[in-house]
């Protein structure tokens, strides 16, 4: 007996022992799992095997010098900072600020002496810097950025203040994520179960989606928790986790609750119609959940912590996804049995058709195959064409509303002061003291660099030396990782190392870029291996991959017309442009939509392989595995862009594109890929669909 029948009659015998395990399963995850909650971090974005992070740690840990977590701008409106009354204020200021909880020293413009790069160009502000415990972007760091925020930004004495800084805005990043969390959960839980009442046409049917993706979304805290414990976690990978655990368990349960439903109006028992929904769409659901993960697998490769939190987060969720439909779902079916038709709220769709739209929609596309590859092509290649102007980031302040006072902040220094002194290039000579001359050259070259603003004078330190410049632009940014890379370019002494945050950032970049061939490979590889192995088909796995590079296109066109254009603020609310999108968030969107992709081309595939091996001719086995698929793909992109949809609602930009591009992805795959262009090309394959040479076929799975 095969082994995924095995379990059906196992958990059907067991179900009531099995039901129990789950749920105290779900509730331990649960409580272990909020703990994650006060252990993440808005950062995560450097790469730790890079130039710039052995400039931070030598800077940490051999001089004790650290970037400061808060940044305050001291307005003083009319007069001068010079002013002896401006003075006396800001001084009380700084030794007030000295004596909060968590701050460690501080540094003005003036008790540093005047120092002027720590004074606006105007001469009416200036900084206080405000150094802690924490690294940069840390629980510790936010902390501080949110005591500084409350306290110190606002009119204060009859000067301006402006609270800013890595602390400041990590704090606004997280706190901002965190309410945007739970509003996108208030409206995309309800109106997911509205919509899944519509779909299921019962009550009972529609509570299914629902209890696995609660389970795989607090089971993934839980393991994000353990994770926590090891490495650092983002923030960010909530809302990966939210999303991709409500939306696979939608797609798994209505795969699986379709199926129980379809054995039961067949006249089987209860039994029979688990073991059989287990034998079949359990199959499918563990082969897609497969292809899912180890597509997710992929951002693991890359070296920010950032995109490797995204890959523990979408491993941990998918792996419990599959769990819940296959463990969790099929006792919990055997208990409700015929049951799961109650509470009816349309009739209709309780029992399935076995001929009706989407089979004569299959038919009509078949008839004019060229045709239609050919509309849905140009319609593809119309929404992909904007993407040749995109341009990549990385995530700062500019990703909050402009309302935010953080980004309010930042914006302001930007403005008024000469260069990024809370975020220097710095730039180490390992055993250049005795070589000052041509050191001294090279920091003439630097300081004559395009986009440099100021630079200190060479500082020996030991047998070491140090150099600090100024860049004019946000250190996260295109011109900025130009700027490092023309310094990099200049003949430099020996054993220079060129760091600091725009170095950090360019580094990451740099890393991602590197890294990216060896994540599309094992992309690449990887799926076209497990849907052979599904299929047992050379063609359809090269299709289904190729397919998916032309949605991901036309995604990643219209993600680039929308928010670095600065189109449709009316549908996804307003932010601010910056000409560029957040590389992590992109190869995130990617990543998910490939995975997802691949998700509903299995659903389709399996259905359609079924249907042919049953006897039916290529065309009439396309026709009614799309009638029998394409309802389930169709209501779970709906629901999955519902869930993902709602993450428009938040006010940090990188998570506003996230939900918007998801979203997209999946109504144009379940639309013109799976609707359109994969019956048309079926059609014109014909029996070649599949294919394999006889010494493959002995690797496929039996159906």
């Amino acid at each position: 007996m095969p082994m995924f029948e095995r379990l059906g009659h196992v958990l059907v015998r067991y179900r009531k022992s099995a039901v129990a395990l789950f749920i105290i399963g779900i509730l331990l995850s649960g409580v272990i799992g909020s703990l994650i909650f006060s252990r993440l971090d808005s950062g995560g974005y450097s790469n730790p095997n890079s130039d710039s992070y052995k400039v931070y740690e030598y800077l940490k840990d051999d001089l004790k010098v650290e970037d400061p977590a808060v940044v305050v701008v001291v307005d003083s409106g009319s007069l001068a900072v010079t002013d002896p009354g401006v003075r006396e204020k800001a001084r009380v200021l700084e030794a007030t600020m000295a004596t909060e909880a968590g701050v460690t020293r501080v540094l003005s413009y003036w008790s540093s002496g005047g120092e002027p790069t720590l004074k606006s160009t105007d001469g009416k502000a200036a900084y206080i810097l405000i150094y802690g415990k924490g690294e940069a972007f840390t629980p510790e760091s936010q902390k501080l950025g949110s005591l500084f925020q409350k306290k110190y930004d606002g009119p204060v004495n009859g000067l301006t203040l402006y609270a800013g800084g890595v602390g400041v805005v990590g704090n606004a990043i997280t706190e901002k994520i965190a309410q945007d969390l739970k509003i996108s959960e208030l409206v995309s839980i309800p109106l997911t179960f509205i919509l899944l009442a519509f779909v299921f046409g019962a009550l009972a049917a529609s509570a299914m989606p629902l209890i696995v993706g609660v389970a795989a979304i607090l089971g993934a805290f839980f393991i994000l928790f353990l994770i926590s414990l090891m490495t650092e976690v983002s923030v960010y990978a909530l809302n990966l986790t939210t999303g991709m655990g409500l939306g696979l368990g939608i797609d798994y349960a209505l795969l699986m609750v379709n199926r129980f439903r379809e054995e039961l109006h067949h006249g089987r028992s209860v039994e029979e119609s688990v073991v059989t929904t287990m034998a079949t769409a359990g199959k499918t659901v563990f082969y897609s959940g497969l292809t899912v993960l180890v597509t997710m697998v992929s951002l693991t490769f890359f070296p920010l912590p950032f995109l490797k939190s995204f890959g523990y987060a979408g491993v941990s969720v998918v792996a419990l996804a599959v769990v819940g439909a296959i463990f969790g779902l099929p006792p919990i079916l055997a208990l409700v049995g015929t049951r799961i038709d109650k509470g009816v709220v349309r009739k209709s769709a309780i029992t399935p058709k076995e001929d009706g739209r989407w089979a004569q929609t299959a038919r009509m596309v078949m008839k004019r195959p060229t045709a239609v590859v050919i509309l849905a092509l140009i319609i593809l290649g119309i929404l992909a064409a904007p993407v040749q102007n995109i341009k990549f980031a990385q995530g700062d302040s500019r990703m909050l509303p402009a309302s935010n006072k953080a980004a309010i902040s930042t914006a302001l220094q930007a403005e008024r002061f000469p260069g990024q002194t809370g975020t220097p290039i710095e730039i180490i000579i390992f055993d250049g003291s005795n070589r000052l001359d041509e050191i001294n050259t090279y920091a003439t070259k630097v300081a004559t660099t395009p986009g440099i603003v100021g630079t200190v004078p060479p500082q020996v330190i030991g047998t070491d030396v140090r150099l600090v410049a100024y860049q004019a632009m946000l250190p996260r940014t295109p011109e900025s990782q130009k700027l490092i890379h023309d310094i990099r370019d200049i003949k430099a002494p020996q054993g220079t190392l060129v760091g600091g945050v725009a170095a950090d950032y360019t580094d990451s970049q740099d890393g991602i870029s590197q890294t990216l061939p060896w994540a599309l490979g094992w992309i690449t590889i990887s799926v076209l291996i497990l849907i052979f192995i599904f299929t047992g088909s050379i063609i359809l796995p090269i299709k289904a991959v190729l397919l998916n590079v032309l949605s991901l296109a036309a995604t990643m066109g219209v993600l680039t017309w929308v928010f670095i254009d600065g189109h449709l603020q009316w549908l996804v609310g307003s932010f601010t442009v910056t000409g560029t999108l957040d590389t992590s968030i992109v190869i995130l969107i990617a990543v998910v939509v490939f995975g997802l992709s691949m998700d509903y081309e299995l659903f389709l595939l399996s259905r359609i392989r079924e249907e042919h091996l049953a006897g039916k001719s290529n065309i009439e086995a396309v026709a009614t595995g799309l009638q029998r698929s394409a309802r389930i793909i169709t209501a779970a992109a709906v629901l999955l862009a519902v869930v993902f949809g709602a993450f428009i609602t938040s006010g940090v930009t990188s998570i506003k594109s996230m939900g918007f591009g998801v979203a997209l992805a999946v109504i144009l795959d379940a639309t013109i890929v799976r609707a359109l262009l994969v019956p048309a090309l079926m059609r014109l394959f014909g029996e070649r669909n599949w294919w394999a040479p006889q010494w493959m076929q002995r690797f496929t799975l039996k159906h």
